[in-house]
Parts: C-alpha cells; structure tokens; sequence
C-alpha cells in the first residue's frame, strides 16, 4: 500500500514538472513582459486543472483496482464463512472434535467440541501437541504416540487410532481418532487435521457384549436361538447353540444349526408338551417346560427349559432364546425322594400304631401292677430286704407309668394339628401351676421372681400352657445347685408385633450347650445323672409350643443356670 502511494506521489510531481516547463516555454512566445501577472495566472490555472484532471484519472483506476480487489476479497470471506459454517455443522452433526494440527509450527487448534464433549473451556486448552498428548491415557499414550510418529515417518495420507482422552473432570473418554496428512510440493508433512469421535458408549456395549458372549460360551447351560416363526409341523429354525448343548445332546453346531430342535425327539418324547411349545410360540409368551429328550446317542434325558422372546426395536418378536439343563439326575432324585417319603409316611404310622397298641397293652398290666402295690402297702413287711425289693419295685413301677402317659401326651400332640386357643389370664394359669408344686416349694425353698404385670390376657391352649410352665418349674427345682440358695426369675413381656414372650431363668447347674446343643430338645434326652430323669421333658415342652405355633430358645452355662425363652403370637 505505501509503494502504491510512493508511485502516485512521484507520477503526480514528474507531471506537474513536465505541464509547468511546457507552460513556462509555450507562455512566454506569446505574452510580453508587462502582462507577466496575467500569465502566471493562466499558466496557474492550466496548471491546476489539468493536474487535477490527471490526478482524477490515476484515482478513478485505483479506485476501480481497490474495488475490484475489494470483491475478490470478499467472495473469498464469504467461502471461507460457508466452510466454516460447513465445517461448524459437520462437527454438530457427528458429535466429532475437530482439531487442527500446523505440523513445522507445532501449533494445534481446536473446535467447539473439546467443550460440549469434554468439558475443556477456551483458556483451558493448550495450543500445541503437548497437550494432546499430556491428555491421553497413559496406558495408551506411549502406544499412540508410536503410532502417530510412525504413521509421519510413512509419509501416508490417512491415520486412525483408538485410546482414551481425559476430559475437564479427570474422568477418561475412549475415543477413535482419524487424521489427514497434507504435505508440501516436496512430500514434507506441514500440516495435520483430524476428528476424535467419542466411542465410550460403543466400547462399554462392546466390553459388555463380550462379557456376554464369555458367559454364554463358559456357561454349562445349554443356549439356544432360534428364528421368530416356524412351520406349521416343525419348531422354529435354529441359529445358534452354544458349546453346552453340545455337551448335553452330542450335536455339533453344524448338525442342529438350521435345523429345528424337533431332532431332540423320540418315542417317549410328551406330544402334549410339544403341543404347550407351539402354543407358547403364537402367543408370544414366556414358558417353562420339561420333556423327555433323546441325545444323538439315543440316550434318553429330562431337559427342562425356557422360552424368553426377543423383541426388536419396532418391538416384535426377533428371535426366542432357550435356556436349557439336563434334569435326569434331579428327576431320579425326586423319585427316589417320593419312595422314600412313601416308606418314611409308611413307617411312621406303623410306628405310630406300634406306640398306640404298646401304650395301650402296657396301661392293663400297669394299673394290676399299681393295684397290687397299693394292697402290699398295707401288708405289714417285716423282711428288711424283702421290704427294700417292693419299695425299689413300686417306685420302678410310678416311673415306668409316669413314662407312658408322657408318650401318650407326645402322640397325642403330634396328631392334633389344630389346637384349641382361648384367652387366660396368665396369673390364674400360674397359680394352678404353683399349686401343684407346693411342696415341693416348701422343701427347697427357692427365691421367686415373678413379673407378669405387662401381659395380663394371653391367646393359647390352657392346658398345653400349663403343662409347659409346670415342666419347666420342676426341672427348674430339681437341677437346682446345691452350693446356692435357688433363684427363679419369670417374665412377660408383649412386643410390638403383637407377641407375648415368657422368660424362665434359673441360677441352677446349668447345660453345656457346646457339648449337647444339637439334642437339647431330643427325645430321651438326658444332660444330668438323675435317677427319677427320663429325659422326655424338654422334648414334650418343645413339641407343645410348636403344637401352638409358637418358638422356644435356651441359653445356658455350667454352674450357672439357664434361660429359657418362649414366645406366642397372642
């Protein structure tokens, strides 16, 4: 521009020089002396306007250069604003991060990108390929950076790598990166553009389909796919089986792969269950089947399976997926589980039987027996040792009678299911058991606690509640230590969900749970080296408190007592 202006300036002086010489000469032949003011006037004037004139002429052509220049500049703004007009809605539309390497330079630019997809603000953006490079993961860094330096050095035209860029918020994105290489008249690389495109959602679904796909190959399940319809007489088209229906029916995927799963068939193979997979399939709903199956062998097997269908993005029926397992075992399990429920049902009423003919036969012979002791009771016996024999065959005699009507209790509350409830007032049911027990009271004395203010109606079985406190009193009295005075602490207390829960502690002699914990309840169970112990106690309070729905527990030490703890639903 300022050459331009030099070249004016000077056009302008040399013409002036040449219009005043010219002026000067041509003036002076025609004017004389005296009219020298009128010359310099008129060769002033000519001077002026044909200077002006001239100058008039090198401004228009420069004006209409500029002009011409001005036009050519501006069409080509306006391409380069639709290019990068283009170019911004190009980037929109493929959500890719354009960037835009000078190679020689090592200057690197970004579009808008690297903030709607990283998060990255303008004065957070390095403007070199450190930066780039500082950002990529660095398990992938070293990896890339290999591979792009290579790719330079091959001097080719086109470049992608896939790794992961950090974002603004220090989490990583996995992103495919392409670039163009665009070199000089000389093949020297000068510059580099390229786009990452963000694949993280790509490459999540791709690591899940490939964790998918292990577990469909490891899976000792049998997989099967199958096409959406079928013929009228055949199943649906298989396309896929996994490794484990191998396994199961001895087909290869080559054998069964558009072929049905019709080839499974054989001579006991169900119709009718053939017929629920039809159904199944034109109802286009879920099921779970059994049939009996036959192996390329022509072994026979129980395959229980699946039906799921798959529906597609206009949500119809795809595809159907069958998840399949060989059940034979399981079925011969279960039917040697009937037979011997059947045995077990079996015996147990022979059992039951047995008990009740025994109980039974044993209460004639018992009742003679308590008869005539009762009449050698009033026969005065002066034998010592004959008089000993009788005492040790009477109180044999209570024992044995004792034990049958607890037997006879027992089977009577296994075979009440149901059992009779009413409402009872706790303390009169305490009361009847004390009574019973009063001398027994008397001779040992024990120290009673009882709190029974908190629950004053309770919901069960009179009778089995009686017998229950009145069994674990008396154990409570006669396990008592002989080193303490014989402490009982009974409570009751009504929980928020409507359960009344009775406590019975002692400060007795104690169970060793780690030694007994398992037969605690058992029948015939004893725990101590007592003559009159029968070991049926436990077992009928437990069998009574189930008898009324109900949960006993027991927490005790040696030498220092027990608690037991029973709760009902009131």
């Amino acid at each position: 521009m300022k050459s331009k202006t030099n070249q004016i300036t000077i056009t302008y002086v040399i013409i002036a020089v040449v219009l005043a010489t010219f002026l000067y000469k041509t003036t002076s032949l025609f004017f004389s002396p005296e009219n020298y003011l009128i010359f310099n006037l008129l060769k002033d004037l000519i001077l002026i306007f044909v200077t002006a004139f001239v100058f008039k002429y090198i401004l228009s052509k420069n004006e209409n250069r500029n002009k011409n220049i001005f036009e050519r500049l501006e069409n080509t703004n306006s391409k380069i604003r639709e290019s990068n007009q283009k170019y911004d809605i190009v980037a929109k539309a493929t959500s890719d991060t354009i960037w835009d390497w000078k190679i020689p330079e090592d200057k690197l630019s970004w579009s808008k990108g690297i903030k709607t997809v990283f998060g990255y603000e303008e004065n957070e953006v390095g403007d070199n390929s450190s930066w780039w490079f500082g950002n990529i993961h660095p398990e992938d860094s070293i990896k890339m950076s290999i591979k792009l330096y290579s790719f330079l050095e091959q001097k080719t035209e086109k470049w992608q790598d896939e790794y992961r860029f950090k974002c603004a918020d220090n989490t990583y994105k996995y992103v495919l990166d392409r670039g163009f290489l665009l070199k000089d008249e000389n093949g020297k690389a000068i510059r580099m553009i390229g786009a990452l495109q963000d694949i993280t959602k790509q490459k999540k679904e791709e690591l899940r389909l490939k964790l998918l796909e292990t577990v469909i190959l490891q899976t000792k399940e049998s997989i099967v796919i199958t096409e959406a319809t079928f013929n009228k007489n055949l199943l649906p088209k298989v396309i896929y089986v996994n490794p484990a229906f191998t396994n199961m029916t001895g087909y290869k995927p080559e054998e069964i792969i558009n072929n049905s799963l019709g080839l499974l068939r054989g001579k006991n193979t169900d119709i009718g269950v053939l017929k629920r997979i039809s159904q199944i399939i034109k109802n286009k709903e879920e099921g779970i089947l059994e049939i009996k199956c036959y192996k390329k062998d022509k072994t026979e097997f129980w395959l229980r399976f699946t039906l799921i269908p798959i529906y597609n993005a206009e949500n119809e029926i795809s595809n159907w997926v069958s998840i399949q397992r060989d059940v034979t075992e399981e079925k011969n399990q279960e039917k040697e589980k009937e037979q011997l429920i059947k045995e077990l049902t079996q015996n147990n009423k022979d059992l039951k039987q047995f008990s009740y003919i025994t109980s039974h036969n044993l209460r004639a012979p018992m009742s003679n027996l308590t008869g005539l002791l009762n009449l050698i009771e009033d026969i005065n016996i002066e034998d010592s040792e004959l008089k000993e024999i009788i005492e040790g065959f009477n109180k044999s005699t209570h024992l044995l009678n004792e034990t049958i009507e607890d037997l006879t209790k027992v089977m009577i509350i296994k075979d009440n299911t149901v059992v009779q409830k009413e409402s009872i007032s706790l303390k009169e049911v305490f009361e009847n058991v004390f009574n019973q027990v009063t001398t027994q009271i008397e001779i040992h004395k024990p120290i009673l606690k009882l709190d029974l203010e908190k629950v004053s109606i309770i919901n069960t079985n009179k009778a089995y509640l009686e017998s229950i406190l009145l069994n674990l009193l008396t154990n409570s009295l006669k396990y008592k230590s002989n080193d303490r005075i014989l402490k009982i602490t009974i409570t009751a207390r009504q929980t928020d969900d409507n359960t009344v829960e009775l406590n019975f502690k002692d400060n007795g002699i104690g169970i060793d749970l780690v030694k007994n914990k398992d037969k605690i309840f058992g029948l015939y169970q004893r725990f101590h080296d007592y003559p009159d112990s029968k070991g049926l106690g436990l077992y009928l309070v437990k069998s009574q408190v189930e008898a009324m729905k109900g949960t006993i527990s027991i927490t005790s030490e040696v030498d220092k007592g027990t608690t037991i703890t029973l709760t009902f639903k009131n």
